[in-house]
């Protein structure tokens, strides 16, 4: 989309991204960064989530550098939108773009172009490759950025981030929600806390499948109706996951299966879906989630998981219990013993998972308690998810209409 065609203010002008920014070349020795402070593609989260805590550092010597303030954007498939307006200084690998503002333009609206859609369509659009496509940063500095005086382009990115705090306080409660249900969950069937630090004489050692009806199998269908697949469905992809944990909707794509697979692969409450293939050297195959109503009542149509996850379905009242279980062992780096493959993507040997994994099975009076407590927390979690979907919306529709002038601050705050 051309913003001098298609974003209508009278007189509004554009400059190149190359006149109000620059891309920083400078580099920090890999010694002079943690965990803390290292960006990577890997942990920025797609669809303008910001960053997560690394899990490892590169090898070699040195690395791109930035500081606070500057904006932050993964140049590899460009189509996950993930971007983010530093807060703090540090350092990242080649495939995420340094980009700093200039004197012309505050950084803080600059990011608010940067995050638009019609920037990432742009981006896309002018990548090379095609399984994993790069953005070309030369043609990225040719992008149009729509010109405000300092002053209106600073009350314009205050008005977006009004938006934006609301999510990341809704977000920040969600996070510390779920650590509480799986801190109750340690304590519960780790330390055994509550019984004194010893194992209830009734709880058995066995294995996952002892607890699980079944698994269902994942499809990826056709992106268009044809032939026999007329079944329009949601599908669940390992990109979901971390994001429906959290009490967000997730970015599912609508996909079309045959009416006979979706009879064996239709993910309904209580499923808990599981990421089977990909990983990475750091982080292993496993990611879960645990399917609920609510979800389900967020999308228009039936769901299923892609054919690079497998859902299982818990036995009656068991659940939360697997998924937290699950959740304790992935984060212990477990799943890791269970992967094969050697040549890039990994698969998690689910079956071998499920029956050879020693884990304690409490009695079904203990895990109803349990579910109890950590169902009164996640239910806060779906009602914060509704709320920061709203507001996203709200926020992704006065961005366009803001940066274009079809919406007025003034009118805007009105």
């Amino acid at each position: 989309m051309r913003f001098e065609k298609d974003w209508g203010r009278l007189g509004l002008k554009f400059e190149e991204l190359s006149q109000v920014s620059s891309y920083v070349s400078e580099r920090i020795r890999i010694d002079e960064v943690n965990l803390d402070n290292y960006v990577s593609t890997e942990n920025m989260i797609s669809e303008r989530g910001g960053v997560t805590k690394a899990t490892k550092l590169p090898s070699g010597k040195t690395i791109s550098v930035f500081q606070k303030g500057d904006i932050l954007i993964s140049n590899i498939r460009p189509y996950f939108k993930k971007i983010w307006l530093a807060d703090k200084s540090g350092g990242c690998s080649n495939d995420v773009l340094v980009v700093r503002a200039n004197e012309k333009i505050s950084n803080r609206f600059l990011y608010y172009v940067l995050s638009s859609d019609n920037f990432f369509d742009y981006a896309v659009g002018t990548s090379k490759g095609t399984k994993m496509p790069r953005g070309d940063k030369k043609a990225i500095m040719k992008y149009k950025v729509p010109i405000y005086s300092l002053v209106e382009q600073e009350k314009i990115a205050e008005i977006l981030r009004a938006f934006d705090k609301k999510v990341i306080l809704n977000k920040q409660i969600n996070h510390h929600l779920e650590q509480m249900a799986q801190a109750i969950f340690k304590s519960w069937f780790i330390d055994f806390e509550p019984f004194g630090g010893v194992k209830p004489f009734d709880w058995q050692e066995g294995v996952f499948s002892e607890i699980v009806s079944s698994t269902l199998s994942g499809d990826w269908g056709k992106e268009n109706p044809m032939g026999n697949y007329q079944k329009m469905v949601y599908c669940m992809r390992g990109a979901d996951l971390p994001e429906i944990t959290f009490g967000n909707k997730g970015k599912m794509p609508v996909r079309y299966i045959s009416p006979k697979n979706f009879t064996n692969k239709q993910l309904t409450a209580n499923n808990i879906v599981i990421e089977i293939s990909g990983g990475s050297p750091t982080q292993s195959t496993g990611r879960c989630a645990l399917i609920t109503q609510s979800l389900l009542d967020r999308y228009e149509c039936d769901m299923v998981c892609t054919n690079f996850c497998r859902a299982i379905k818990p036995k009656e009242g068991y659940s939360e219990f697997i998924y937290y279980y699950w959740r304790y062992l992935y984060e212990h780096n477990i799943m890791f013993l269970y992967e094969n493959g050697t040549t890039g993507i990994k698969n998690l040997d689910i079956s071998s998972f499920l029956e050879n994994e020693k884990i304690i099975i409490p009695t079904l009076n203990s895990v109803h308690k349990f579910s109890n407590i950590v169902q009164k927390l996640r239910n806060t979690i779906a009602t914060n998810g509704l709320e920061i979907e709203k507001l996203t919306n709200l926020r992704d529709t006065l961005l366009p209409k803001l940066l274009s002038g079809e919406i007025s601050v003034n009118q805007a705050t009105k």
